[in-house]
């Protein structure tokens, strides 16, 4: 069975493009349609170390295609999460983040739609 279908609600899951990770906490899985409904939690840009995460508990939720996703190790998440909880949300987020959640969902959709 396809293991990702079974993804929980409350589960943490990631999206990898290149040296970035989305991580996202799922909503909902859509199986008829094969999607994934995720609220975003965090950016980590893996590019420098520590890696430099951005907070995106408050925007906007995602439907992505299911395939996509893998689960979140906890030992890959709980180090990066408690630096993003010790904040309190800000209720809209800044520009910059919006940005690059945008920017890292085009590269994300670009690179699978043109192979």
């Amino acid at each position: 069975m396809d293991t990702h279908l079974e993804f929980q609600p409350g589960q943490i899951v990631s999206l990898e493009h290149g040296d970035k990770n989305l991580y996202a906490e799922v909503i909902e899985v859509v199986v008829s349609r094969q999607l994934c409904w995720v609220r975003p939690l965090l950016l980590a840009n893996h590019t420098q170390e520590p890696p430099l995460i951005t907070d995106l508990r408050d925007a906007s939720d995602l439907l992505w295609p299911i395939q996509l996703f893998r689960p979140a190790l906890d030992t890959e998440v709980i180090t990066l999460l408690s630096q993003v909880f010790v904040k309190e949300p800000q209720g809209e987020p800044d520009l910059a983040a919006k940005q690059q959640l945008h920017q890292f969902i085009q590269q994300m959709w670009q690179e699978n739609h043109t192979q």
